[in-house]
């Protein structure tokens, strides 16, 4: 008998899952072993086209060259000083971020919700630092519907009850208006308001866009009320709709933008907050950090990341594919899709609920290949790799349609 270690299927290593790790995911059952740009094998050999891209953290794809070339040349010479000491790669990044997306200054950290916290803080110091708020009085309006994390204070200010309940008490300081409403958010902003926080687009909600002109109405409200715009752009940003950030759609700039996700190239965590220097200057040493935000693997890889989105390629990419898929899916209504929202390679699509919810449609897709991952109710998300190529997505819309038309 051979003593070669077998390699487990994908039943025995979802079944091996079960005991020891938290619930706090309900994964499709498909088992990832090897990827390769926009396609995924598991561990059987069989192939997936990946219309997830990790929520956006892959969007330049799996393992593209540039960024794994990156990250070797840095785990050959350095990956952690902490901020105890300088690293010869962070100032790069930092001034290549900043000038990427037309601010000032970068506090790096790690996962998304870690720069919202971040931005929470920055927003309330400003407010008592520079506008001049009583202390302890300061409060940030955000948008029903959003998705920005799942801390305790994040979750304090969703609207959605799965991410809520059980986790009380709740971190006061926030006011919750109608997200593409500027009359609502006008009367919830007052002398106390430190900032203004949204998603451009509302990603976990169903990629919800707003009306146009609505972003440009938040910066306009924002700066008459003298408050901070703050634009989550962790799912949003890096190319994802066709522009570097979703603001750029109506010519924005934010007092700070929260960027994350494929900010780390699919490889490692990095996220940052973006920031004008009069906002981020309110911070001084040791009253904000982390010990691995900013060290030079990520800022070695979040600035290969930088160096792709500045050749306007990415952008280019989402665009023009963003009306391949938008034409796909536009053919799809009313054959089992009953609306849909997209803004480049990124799309929310509302399936009719007479044939499943949006987890076993993505179950169907998964069997014939296409790998996508539904939110709520009847809806799935969208959202391949800016690399994925045009025929790859016709088929994968196709595959779609197909499932649609056998009706569960």
């Amino acid at each position: 008998m051979t003593t070669a270690a077998r390699t487990r299927s994908s039943a025995e290593l979802i079944g091996a899952e079960e005991p020891v790790l938290a619930h706090n995911y309900h994964p499709l059952p498909v088992v990832v072993a090897r990827a390769e740009g926009a396609w995924v094998e598991d561990v059987e050999g069989r192939r997936y086209l990946d219309m997830l891209a990790g929520y956006s953290a892959l969007n330049f794809g799996h393992r593209h060259p540039a960024l794994i070339e990156a990250a070797h040349r840095q785990l050959d010479r350095l990956t952690l000083t902490s901020r105890a000491f300088h690293n010869d790669r962070l100032a790069g990044f930092a001034e290549r971020l900043a000038a990427l997306t037309g601010l000032d200054m970068v506090l790096p950290m790690n996962t998304g919700a870690e720069a919202v916290e971040s931005a929470v803080k920055v927003a309330r110091k400003w407010a008592y630092d520079v506008k001049g708020v009583p202390a302890d009085r300061a409060t940030i309006v955000v948008a029903a519907d959003n998705f920005h994390g799942r801390t305790t204070t994040i979750v304090s200010f969703s609207t959605d009850e799965t991410a809520r309940a059980g986790f009380g008490p709740f971190t006061p300081g926030f006011r919750v208006v109608p997200y593409n409403d500027l009359a609502a958010l006008e009367a919830a902003v007052d002398e106390t308001t430190a900032a203004v926080l949204i998603e451009p687009i509302q990603g976990e909600a169903g990629v919800n866009i707003p009306d146009d002109g609505y972003l440009t109405g938040v910066r306009e409200l924002t700066r008459r009320a003298g408050c901070l715009f703050v634009a989550d752009e962790i799912q949003s940003g890096l190319g994802r709709t066709g522009h570097t950030l979703a603001v750029d759609h109506e010519s924005v700039v934010p007092d700070m933008v929260l960027l994350g996700k494929a900010l780390g190239g699919g490889i490692v965590p990095v996220s940052a907050v973006v920031a004008r220097r009069e906002v981020l200057g309110v911070l001084h040493p040791g009253e904000h950090g982390s010990t691995f935000g900013g060290n030079p693997l990520a800022a070695a890889v979040g600035t290969a990341v930088v160096e792709l989105l500045e050749t306007g390629e990415f952008q280019r990419r989402a665009a023009e594919l963003g009306v391949v898929l938008r034409g796909g899916l536009e053919a799809l209504v009313g054959k089992g899709v009953v609306g849909f929202r997209s803004r480049g390679l990124w799309a929310g699509v509302d399936v009719d609920p007479a044939l499943g919810t949006g987890r076993e449609v993505s179950e169907r897709l998964m069997r014939e290949g296409v790998l996508v991952k539904d939110t709520h109710g009847s809806t799935i998300r969208l959202a391949p790799p800016l690399t994925v190529r045009g025929e790859e997505l016709r088929d994968a819309l196709e595959t779609l349609g197909k499932v649609l038309g056998q009706g569960g």
